[in-house]
This record gives structure tokens, C-alpha cells and sequence, in this order.
């Protein structure tokens, strides 16, 4: 008995029936990587504007598929002439990647800018036509946070968030990939964020990094036993730093994403009479 009670106590169990595994963080992380883009425009003086962008995928009321870049607006105001560039990337057959910044029209013949401003805030967005690959990179809508999300989430002070985009212009590699940042968060309260339509994080900003998607995955969760969404969710755009006279404080303003969902909303508003 005793040596049939050792035999089965040595017996591996039976292997378990097979579960869908969540997908990792770092591979939901690399969903917000492979959809954020550089913006840029040359003067003409060997020098450059420089700004990110995000893609969305935000269908139209009829169900017709469409991408809407999202950047800070004062990135394209910024931006004098008709044309700018946007920094698609392609895949090579051997794994390389080749960065191909290509023309994007900001502005119509009587200079009249092409993307949509929220009326309050510093977001602009308008549609793109990206190439296949970028389209099916486009983040969804559903990842923008609500105005309930953060609270939903236990989101707060000290809660880490990541930020991509391109500090002064520089890129992770000659690919043209953003540069992935974490800040923590640095103000309370969040909400309502009709209230506190922005949010500080700590982190350095440097011009470049105006437009990108400032946003959380399972990998920032810094307390366990707090709810967690199935998916990553934009928090907001890091439209700012914050100067006192000519200090620099090492902190982010982030408008709340809300209000990207209220900009692309106005995409598919009727034109003023």
C-alpha cells in the first residue's frame, strides 16, 4: 500500500484541458507601439517641427471602416505649410524594417486646415488613408478611456502610465519606432474630468513629444488586487510640459482621452451653416 501510495504521489498530474492565456503585456504594449507615428514638417532651414501621432481605428456611422490620426493640435498649427509627413514604417522579408516618411495634406488650396479641433481642447484629429499594415494597426475606439474609466480602474497618484513619441525628433532606432517612456502619476483628483480636464505625470517632456498617446497596460499595475481591463486603454495625449518662468519641472499635462473621443465624434458632425 505504502509503495502504490508513493508510485501515485510521483505521478504527474494530467495535463490540463487547454485555456485561452491573456495576451502578455509587453505584446498589448507593442499594439500602442506599432500604431504611433512621427509627424514632421521641414522649414527649409535644415531644421524641423516635429510632433507625434496615433491611429485609430474609427469606423463611420454607416459601419465604414476608417483610420483618424490623433496628435496635439497645436503640432499642425505649428506646421505652416499645406504638406507634412507622416512616419510610416514597412516590414522587410529578412526582419529589418525601413522607416518612409510620406507626404500627408494638412491643409486644403485656401490653406484651410483639413483635421478637426476640439473646440476646447488641445486635440486635433482627422482621417488618413494609411497603408493595410498601419490601418490593421489602428488602435480601436474602445481603448480610449471614457470619463469613468480611470476611476472604474482605481487609477491615481502614483500609478505608473507609459507615453510614446519622438523627443526632439529622435526615434528607438533608424526604423522610425517611437521611444517608450513611463512617468507615474502625479495629480489628484482625476476626476470628474469635466472638472480636471488635464492630469500631470512625472515625467521629462521635451518638444516631439506632443501628440503621443500617454496610456496604461497590466505591466504599470503598481498594487495588486485593483480591477484590470482585458486590454490596454488611452488614458490621454501628452499635449505639454509644465514651465515656471524658465525652470522646467519634469511634468507632463495630459488631456484626458474623453476628449479624443469627443474631437472624432465632430468628424462625422454636420458642417456649420
Amino acid at each position: 500500500m505504502v509503495w502504490r501510495m508513493w508510485i501515485e504521489l510521483q505521478t504527474p498530474p494530467e495535463p490540463p484541458s487547454a485555456v485561452v492565456q491573456a495576451r502578455p503585456a509587453w505584446d498589448l504594449t507593442l499594439a500602442l507601439v506599432d500604431a504611433t507615428v512621427q509627424l514632421d514638417q521641414p522649414d527649409g532651414q535644415g531644421t524641423r517641427t516635429v510632433g507625434t501621432g496615433f491611429l485609430i481605428a474609427a469606423p463611420r456611422p454607416d459601419g465604414t471602416p476608417r483610420t483618424v490620426l490623433v496628435t496635439a493640435a497645436h503640432v499642425l498649427n505649428q506646421m505652416a505649410d499645406k504638406q507634412a509627413r507622416i512616419g510610416w514604417r514597412t516590414a522587410l522579408p529578412d526582419g529589418a524594417w525601413k522607416f518612409e516618411p510620406r507626404p500627408l495634406v494638412i491643409r486644403d488650396f485656401d490653406d484651410q486646415p483639413l483635421w478637426v479641433r476640439h473646440p476646447d481642447r488641445d486635440i486635433a484629429v482627422m482621417e488618413v488613408q494609411a497603408p493595410p499594415e498601419f490601418a490593421r494597426a489602428a488602435i480601436p475606439l474602445g481603448w480610449l478611456a471614457d470619463e469613468n474609466t480611470l476611476a472604474a480602474y482605481q487609477v491615481g497618484p502614483g500609478d505608473e502610465l507609459f507615453a510614446l513619441g519622438f523627443p526632439r525628433g529622435l526615434s528607438a532606432n533608424r526604423a522610425g519606432f517611437p521611444i517608450l517612456r513611463v512617468g507615474r502619476v502625479a495629480s489628484w483628483p482625476l476626476s470628474p474630468v469635466a472638472a480636471f480636464p488635464t492630469f500631470l505625470l512625472d515625467f521629462t517632456v521635451f518638444p516631439g513629444n506632443s501628440g503621443g498617446p500617454v496610456f496604461w497596460t497590466p505591466a504599470a499595475r503598481s498594487a495588486p488586487g485593483k480591477p484590470e481591463p482585458d486590454h490596454p486603454f488611452i488614458a490621454g495625449v501628452l499635449t505639454q510640459e509644465v514651465l515656471v518662468g524658465q525652470d522646467r519641472l519634469d511634468l507632463g499635462v495630459v488631456i484626458h482621452a474623453v476628449y479624443v473621443r469627443q474631437a472624432i465624434a465632430l468628424l462625422d458632425a454636420p458642417p456649420w451653416p
